[in-house]
Protein backbone atom coordinates (compact mmCIF):
# COMPACT_ATOMS: atom_id res chain seq x y z
CA UNK A 1 0.00 0.00 0.00
CA UNK A 2 1.04 3.18 -0.98
CA UNK A 3 1.34 6.43 1.68
CA UNK A 4 -1.85 7.62 -0.08
CA UNK A 5 -4.00 4.88 0.63
CA UNK A 6 -3.83 2.70 -2.25
CA UNK A 7 -2.86 -0.62 -3.05
CA UNK A 8 0.21 -0.79 -5.07
CA UNK A 9 -1.73 -2.96 -7.50
CA UNK A 10 -4.16 -0.38 -8.69
CA UNK A 11 -6.91 -1.61 -6.59
CA UNK A 12 -8.52 0.96 -3.94
CA UNK A 13 -8.43 -0.22 -0.09
CA UNK A 14 -10.48 1.70 2.63
CA UNK A 15 -9.78 5.58 2.07
CA UNK A 16 -7.76 7.45 4.84
CA UNK A 17 -8.38 10.57 6.74
CA UNK A 18 -5.59 12.31 4.34
CA UNK A 19 -7.71 11.12 1.48
CA UNK A 20 -10.97 12.87 2.36
CA UNK A 21 -8.94 15.87 4.11
CA UNK A 22 -7.56 16.19 0.75
CA UNK A 23 -10.54 16.00 -1.10
CA UNK A 24 -12.33 18.74 1.35
CA UNK A 25 -9.70 21.22 0.40
CA UNK A 26 -9.17 20.51 -3.06
CA UNK A 27 -13.08 21.06 -3.72
CA UNK A 28 -12.63 24.36 -1.64
CA UNK A 29 -9.49 25.31 -3.57
CA UNK A 30 -11.13 24.70 -6.96
CA UNK A 31 -14.50 26.90 -5.71
CA UNK A 32 -12.06 29.52 -4.42
CA UNK A 33 -10.42 29.88 -7.67
CA UNK A 34 -13.82 29.57 -9.58
CA UNK A 35 -15.04 32.53 -7.63
CA UNK A 36 -12.34 34.88 -8.01
CA UNK A 37 -12.26 34.33 -12.02
CA UNK A 38 -15.87 34.58 -12.17
CA UNK A 39 -15.54 37.94 -10.57
CA UNK A 40 -13.08 39.08 -13.59
CA UNK A 41 -15.73 37.39 -15.90
CA UNK A 42 -18.15 39.49 -14.61
CA UNK A 43 -16.54 42.95 -15.33
CA UNK A 44 -16.39 45.10 -18.14
CA UNK A 45 -12.65 46.61 -18.84
CA UNK A 46 -12.25 50.11 -17.87
CA UNK A 47 -12.40 53.25 -19.62
CA UNK A 48 -9.79 55.40 -21.31
CA UNK A 49 -10.68 58.97 -20.70
CA UNK A 50 -9.39 61.91 -22.64
CA UNK A 51 -7.35 64.97 -21.24
CA UNK A 52 -8.37 68.30 -22.65
CA UNK A 53 -5.49 69.86 -24.57
CA UNK A 54 -5.36 72.07 -27.40
CA UNK A 55 -5.84 70.15 -31.10
CA UNK A 56 -3.12 72.54 -32.60
CA UNK A 57 -0.66 70.82 -30.26
CA UNK A 58 -1.07 67.23 -32.04
CA UNK A 59 -0.72 65.32 -28.61
CA UNK A 60 -3.66 63.27 -27.33
CA UNK A 61 -3.29 62.53 -23.15
CA UNK A 62 -5.25 59.71 -21.98
CA UNK A 63 -6.23 58.43 -18.27
CA UNK A 64 -7.19 55.10 -17.76
CA UNK A 65 -9.56 55.29 -15.07
CA UNK A 66 -8.96 52.08 -12.89
CA UNK A 67 -11.48 53.39 -9.91
CA UNK A 68 -14.06 51.91 -12.07
CA UNK A 69 -13.12 48.52 -10.47
CA UNK A 70 -15.99 46.71 -8.16
CA UNK A 71 -13.22 47.91 -5.37
CA UNK A 72 -12.64 51.55 -7.08
CA UNK A 73 -8.95 51.23 -7.80
CA UNK A 74 -6.18 49.82 -9.64
CA UNK A 75 -5.52 47.88 -6.99
CA UNK A 76 -8.50 45.24 -7.98
CA UNK A 77 -6.30 44.05 -10.59
CA UNK A 78 -3.48 43.25 -8.37
CA UNK A 79 -5.94 41.52 -5.59
CA UNK A 80 -6.91 39.01 -8.30
CA UNK A 81 -3.84 38.13 -9.55
CA UNK A 82 -2.32 37.69 -6.12
CA UNK A 83 -5.44 35.63 -4.30
CA UNK A 84 -5.05 33.19 -7.65
CA UNK A 85 -1.11 33.45 -7.17
CA UNK A 86 -2.11 32.47 -3.68
CA UNK A 87 -4.52 30.42 -4.04
CA UNK A 88 -2.89 28.04 -6.70
CA UNK A 89 0.12 28.02 -4.98
CA UNK A 90 -1.38 26.08 -1.96
CA UNK A 91 -0.38 29.46 0.28
CA UNK A 92 -4.29 29.98 0.98
CA UNK A 93 -6.38 27.77 3.18
CA UNK A 94 -9.83 27.33 3.97
CA UNK A 95 -10.55 29.31 7.76
CA UNK A 96 -6.91 30.89 7.74
CA UNK A 97 -6.63 34.90 7.66
CA UNK A 98 -5.00 36.22 4.73
CA UNK A 99 -2.56 38.91 5.73
CA UNK A 100 -1.25 42.07 3.69
CA UNK A 101 0.81 44.81 4.46
CA UNK A 102 -0.73 48.00 2.87
CA UNK A 103 -1.31 51.87 3.10
CA UNK A 104 -4.99 51.08 2.39
CA UNK A 105 -6.71 50.31 -1.42
CA UNK A 106 -4.65 46.95 -1.96
CA UNK A 107 -5.72 46.11 1.37
CA UNK A 108 -9.90 47.14 0.25
CA UNK A 109 -9.30 44.94 -2.52
CA UNK A 110 -8.02 42.18 -0.48
CA UNK A 111 -11.36 42.04 1.72
CA UNK A 112 -13.12 41.93 -0.98
CA UNK A 113 -11.63 38.75 -2.58
CA UNK A 114 -11.12 37.57 1.00
CA UNK A 115 -14.81 38.13 1.47
CA UNK A 116 -15.70 35.92 -1.45
CA UNK A 117 -14.11 32.70 -1.02
CA UNK A 118 -14.91 32.95 2.66
CA UNK A 119 -11.48 33.67 4.73
CA UNK A 120 -10.58 36.50 7.51
CA UNK A 121 -8.69 39.33 6.15
CA UNK A 122 -6.16 41.48 8.21
CA UNK A 123 -4.46 44.48 6.63
CA UNK A 124 -1.55 46.06 8.91
CA UNK A 125 -1.66 49.46 7.88
CA UNK A 126 -0.07 52.66 9.20
CA UNK A 127 -1.90 54.77 11.47
CA UNK A 128 -2.62 57.88 9.05
CA UNK A 129 -3.92 55.29 6.41
CA UNK A 130 -7.40 57.50 5.16
CA UNK A 131 -10.78 57.17 7.45
CA UNK A 132 -12.42 55.92 4.46
CA UNK A 133 -10.46 53.36 3.35
CA UNK A 134 -10.35 51.95 6.81
CA UNK A 135 -14.36 52.46 6.59
CA UNK A 136 -14.13 50.15 3.01
CA UNK A 137 -12.16 47.45 4.69
CA UNK A 138 -14.50 46.41 7.43
CA UNK A 139 -17.11 47.00 4.76
CA UNK A 140 -15.68 44.43 3.02
CA UNK A 141 -15.34 41.94 6.16
CA UNK A 142 -11.67 42.68 7.11
CA UNK A 143 -10.17 43.69 10.18
CA UNK A 144 -7.69 47.28 10.09
CA UNK A 145 -4.29 46.60 12.32
CA UNK A 146 -2.12 50.02 12.76
CA UNK A 147 0.83 50.24 13.64
CA UNK A 148 2.48 53.72 14.12
CA UNK A 149 6.14 52.97 11.75
CA UNK A 150 5.56 52.84 7.96
CA UNK A 151 8.55 50.33 8.50
CA UNK A 152 7.08 47.89 11.13
CA UNK A 153 4.49 46.99 8.39
CA UNK A 154 6.05 44.03 7.22
CA UNK A 155 7.43 42.23 10.57
CA UNK A 156 4.24 42.68 12.08
CA UNK A 157 2.28 41.08 8.76
CA UNK A 158 4.67 38.38 9.01
CA UNK A 159 3.94 38.18 12.79
CA UNK A 160 0.22 37.84 12.37
CA UNK A 161 0.63 35.17 9.87
CA UNK A 162 2.86 33.16 12.12
CA UNK A 163 0.56 33.42 14.96
CA UNK A 164 -2.29 32.76 13.66
CA UNK A 165 -1.22 29.88 10.93
CA UNK A 166 -2.49 32.65 7.66
CA UNK A 167 -0.90 33.60 4.97
CA UNK A 168 1.27 36.78 4.73
CA UNK A 169 0.37 37.73 1.16
CA UNK A 170 3.31 40.07 0.57
CA UNK A 171 2.15 42.35 -2.12
CA UNK A 172 5.32 44.34 -2.47
CA UNK A 173 7.67 40.68 -3.14
CA UNK A 174 4.79 39.01 -4.93
CA UNK A 175 2.91 41.81 -7.31
CA UNK A 176 5.54 41.54 -9.96
CA UNK A 177 5.34 37.73 -9.99
CA UNK A 178 1.56 36.97 -9.90
CA UNK A 179 0.50 38.94 -12.74
CA UNK A 180 0.29 37.75 -16.10
CA UNK A 181 2.57 40.22 -18.28
CA UNK A 182 2.36 38.58 -21.85
CA UNK A 183 -1.23 39.07 -21.57
CA UNK A 184 -4.27 37.78 -20.40
CA UNK A 185 -5.88 40.93 -19.88
CA UNK A 186 -3.89 42.89 -17.90
CA UNK A 187 -3.62 46.41 -17.76
CA UNK A 188 -1.26 46.98 -20.70
CA UNK A 189 -2.74 44.59 -22.93
CA UNK A 190 -6.12 46.90 -22.52
CA UNK A 191 -4.02 50.11 -23.22
CA UNK A 192 -3.31 49.08 -26.34
CA UNK A 193 -6.76 47.31 -26.86
CA UNK A 194 -8.13 50.45 -26.64
CA UNK A 195 -6.02 52.72 -28.36
CA UNK A 196 -6.51 50.91 -31.44
CA UNK A 197 -8.76 53.16 -32.97
CA UNK A 198 -7.39 56.48 -31.86
CA UNK A 199 -4.94 58.25 -34.18
CA UNK A 200 -1.68 57.32 -32.09
CA UNK A 201 -2.66 53.74 -31.13
CA UNK A 202 0.86 53.07 -30.49
CA UNK A 203 1.93 55.74 -27.15
CA UNK A 204 5.18 57.56 -26.73
CA UNK A 205 5.24 57.50 -23.04
CA UNK A 206 3.20 55.41 -20.83
CA UNK A 207 3.09 56.60 -17.00
CA UNK A 208 2.86 54.74 -13.66
CA UNK A 209 3.46 55.31 -10.47
CA UNK A 210 5.08 52.77 -8.00
CA UNK A 211 3.59 51.31 -5.08
CA UNK A 212 4.73 47.93 -5.17
CA UNK A 213 6.44 48.66 -8.86
CA UNK A 214 3.82 45.62 -9.66
CA UNK A 215 2.52 47.71 -12.52
CA UNK A 216 5.19 49.86 -13.82
CA UNK A 217 7.03 46.20 -14.28
CA UNK A 218 3.80 44.31 -16.08
CA UNK A 219 3.42 46.66 -18.37
CA UNK A 220 7.21 47.62 -19.40
CA UNK A 221 7.54 43.80 -19.86
CA UNK A 222 4.51 43.65 -21.99
CA UNK A 223 5.69 46.90 -24.25
CA UNK A 224 9.22 44.70 -24.29
CA UNK A 225 7.83 41.50 -25.18
CA UNK A 226 5.00 42.89 -28.42
CA UNK A 227 8.16 44.85 -29.38
CA UNK A 228 6.66 48.49 -29.11
CA UNK A 229 8.99 51.80 -29.07
CA UNK A 230 6.47 53.00 -25.90
CA UNK A 231 8.89 54.07 -22.70
CA UNK A 232 7.65 53.84 -19.49
CA UNK A 233 8.11 56.67 -17.33
CA UNK A 234 7.81 55.96 -13.18
CA UNK A 235 7.15 59.44 -11.11
CA UNK A 236 7.98 59.14 -7.54
CA UNK A 237 6.31 61.26 -4.69
CA UNK A 238 8.03 62.83 -1.91
CA UNK A 239 9.64 60.65 1.24
CA UNK A 240 9.86 57.37 -1.02
CA UNK A 241 13.61 55.49 -2.64
CA UNK A 242 12.67 54.73 -5.48
CA UNK A 243 13.43 57.58 -7.51
CA UNK A 244 17.46 57.43 -5.23
CA UNK A 245 17.42 53.80 -6.33
CA UNK A 246 17.10 54.13 -9.39
CA UNK A 247 19.32 56.70 -10.41
CA UNK A 248 22.31 55.17 -8.01
CA UNK A 249 21.73 51.92 -9.12
CA UNK A 250 21.45 51.13 -5.49
CA UNK A 251 18.91 48.39 -4.58
CA UNK A 252 19.52 48.81 -0.98
CA UNK A 253 17.99 52.61 -1.18
CA UNK A 254 15.93 53.38 1.89
CA UNK A 255 13.86 56.30 3.16
CA UNK A 256 13.91 57.57 6.49
CA UNK A 257 9.50 58.27 6.68
CA UNK A 258 6.19 57.52 4.78
CA UNK A 259 4.72 59.24 1.71
CA UNK A 260 2.04 61.24 2.15
CA UNK A 261 0.83 60.02 -1.38
CA UNK A 262 -0.95 57.21 -0.46
CA UNK A 263 -1.10 54.07 -2.30
CA UNK A 264 2.65 54.94 -3.64
CA UNK A 265 6.57 55.16 -2.72
CA UNK A 266 8.09 53.15 -0.40
CA UNK A 267 11.24 53.18 2.38
CA UNK A 268 12.93 50.75 0.51
CA UNK A 269 13.58 49.07 -2.82
CA UNK A 270 10.83 46.35 -2.91
CA UNK A 271 11.56 43.10 -4.80
CA UNK A 272 8.31 44.38 -6.59
CA UNK A 273 10.17 47.04 -8.16
CA UNK A 274 11.95 46.56 -11.84
CA UNK A 275 14.37 48.72 -12.68
CA UNK A 276 16.00 47.56 -14.98
CA UNK A 277 12.44 47.50 -17.05
CA UNK A 278 11.39 51.08 -16.67
CA UNK A 279 13.17 54.15 -19.11
CA UNK A 280 12.87 57.04 -16.54
CA UNK A 281 11.48 58.37 -13.18
CA UNK A 282 11.05 61.67 -12.35
CA UNK A 283 10.70 63.43 -8.66
CA UNK A 284 7.29 65.12 -8.34
CA UNK A 285 7.24 67.18 -5.17
CA UNK A 286 3.84 66.50 -3.27
CA UNK A 287 2.61 69.80 -2.93
CA UNK A 288 2.80 69.53 -7.40
CA UNK A 289 0.40 66.20 -6.75
CA UNK A 290 -2.07 67.54 -4.92
CA UNK A 291 -2.67 71.02 -7.16
CA UNK A 292 -2.45 68.49 -9.96
CA UNK A 293 -5.96 66.82 -9.12
CA UNK A 294 -7.58 69.81 -8.09
CA UNK A 295 -6.35 70.80 -12.04
CA UNK A 296 -7.94 67.51 -12.94
CA UNK A 297 -11.14 67.59 -11.28
CA UNK A 298 -11.41 71.24 -13.22
CA UNK A 299 -10.63 69.70 -16.62
CA UNK A 300 -12.99 66.72 -16.66
CA UNK A 301 -15.05 66.93 -13.20
CA UNK A 302 -13.68 63.96 -11.35
CA UNK A 303 -12.08 63.73 -8.37
CA UNK A 304 -8.34 61.58 -7.88
CA UNK A 305 -6.43 59.96 -5.30
CA UNK A 306 -2.93 61.53 -4.92
CA UNK A 307 -1.16 58.83 -6.71
CA UNK A 308 -2.94 60.45 -9.83
CA UNK A 309 -1.73 63.46 -9.54
CA UNK A 310 2.12 62.53 -9.09
CA UNK A 311 1.15 60.58 -12.55
CA UNK A 312 -0.43 63.28 -13.91
CA UNK A 313 2.32 66.29 -13.74
CA UNK A 314 4.73 63.99 -14.50
CA UNK A 315 2.76 63.53 -17.74
CA UNK A 316 1.82 67.10 -18.50
CA UNK A 317 5.92 67.26 -18.72
CA UNK A 318 6.39 64.64 -20.98
CA UNK A 319 3.55 66.40 -23.26
CA UNK A 320 5.91 69.86 -23.15
CA UNK A 321 8.93 68.19 -23.84
CA UNK A 322 7.11 66.69 -26.71
CA UNK A 323 5.74 70.15 -27.69
CA UNK A 324 9.25 71.57 -27.30
CA UNK A 325 11.06 68.93 -29.30
CA UNK A 326 7.85 69.71 -32.22
CA UNK A 327 6.55 65.91 -31.66
CA UNK A 328 3.08 64.79 -31.80
CA UNK A 329 1.67 61.10 -30.24
CA UNK A 330 -0.27 59.99 -27.41
CA UNK A 331 0.55 59.67 -23.54
CA UNK A 332 -1.14 57.27 -21.26
CA UNK A 333 -1.36 57.95 -17.53
CA UNK A 334 -3.38 56.14 -14.67
CA UNK A 335 -6.58 57.25 -12.70
CA UNK A 336 -5.70 55.17 -9.79
CA UNK A 337 -8.53 55.30 -7.47
CA UNK A 338 -11.47 57.94 -6.74
CA UNK A 339 -10.87 61.54 -4.71
CA UNK A 340 -13.62 60.90 -2.10
CA UNK A 341 -11.19 58.52 -0.72
CA UNK A 342 -9.32 61.58 0.17
CA UNK A 343 -11.31 64.52 1.25
CA UNK A 344 -9.61 64.99 4.62
CA UNK A 345 -6.50 65.04 2.93
CA UNK A 346 -5.57 66.20 -0.88
CA UNK A 347 -9.09 68.29 -0.86
CA UNK A 348 -8.69 69.86 2.57
CA UNK A 349 -7.22 73.28 2.87
CA UNK A 350 -6.42 72.43 6.32
CA UNK A 351 -4.71 69.27 5.73
CA UNK A 352 -2.51 70.94 3.31
CA UNK A 353 -1.37 73.34 5.70
CA UNK A 354 -1.12 71.13 8.81
CA UNK A 355 1.54 69.30 6.32
CA UNK A 356 2.96 72.98 5.48
CA UNK A 357 2.14 72.42 1.97
CA UNK A 358 1.99 75.08 -0.30
CA UNK A 359 0.26 74.56 -4.08
CA UNK A 360 -0.18 77.69 -5.30
CA UNK A 361 3.01 77.67 -7.31
CA UNK A 362 2.30 73.93 -9.35
CA UNK A 363 -1.54 75.45 -9.90
CA UNK A 364 0.49 78.38 -11.67
CA UNK A 365 2.44 75.94 -13.46
CA UNK A 366 -0.34 73.83 -14.48
CA UNK A 367 -2.44 76.82 -15.41
CA UNK A 368 0.39 77.92 -17.51
CA UNK A 369 1.21 75.20 -19.42
CA UNK A 370 -2.58 74.29 -21.01
CA UNK A 371 -2.25 77.76 -21.90
CA UNK A 372 0.73 77.66 -23.81
CA UNK A 373 2.45 73.93 -23.46
CA UNK A 374 5.37 75.61 -22.11
CA UNK A 375 6.77 74.40 -18.94
CA UNK A 376 9.50 75.66 -16.65
CA UNK A 377 12.95 74.65 -16.87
Amino acid sequence: MDTNGHRLDGQVVATVDVDRTDHEYRAWLNDAVRKVQADANRSADTHLLRFPLPEAWGIDLYLKDESTHPTGSLKHRLARSLFLYGLCNGWIRPGKPVIEASSGSTAVSEAYFAKLIGVPFIAVMPRTTSPEKCRLIEFHGGQCHFVDDAQKLYEESARLAAESGGHYMDQFTYAERATDWRGNNNIAESIYQQLRLERYPEPTWIVATAGTGGTSATIARYVHYMQYDTRICVPDPENSCFFDGWTQHNALATSDCGSRIEGIGRPRMEPSFVPGAIDRMMKVPDAASVATVRALEQAIGRKAGGSTGTGLWSAFKLVAEMLERGLTGSVVTLLCDPGDRYLDKYYSDSWLAGQGLDIAPYAATIERFLATGIWPR
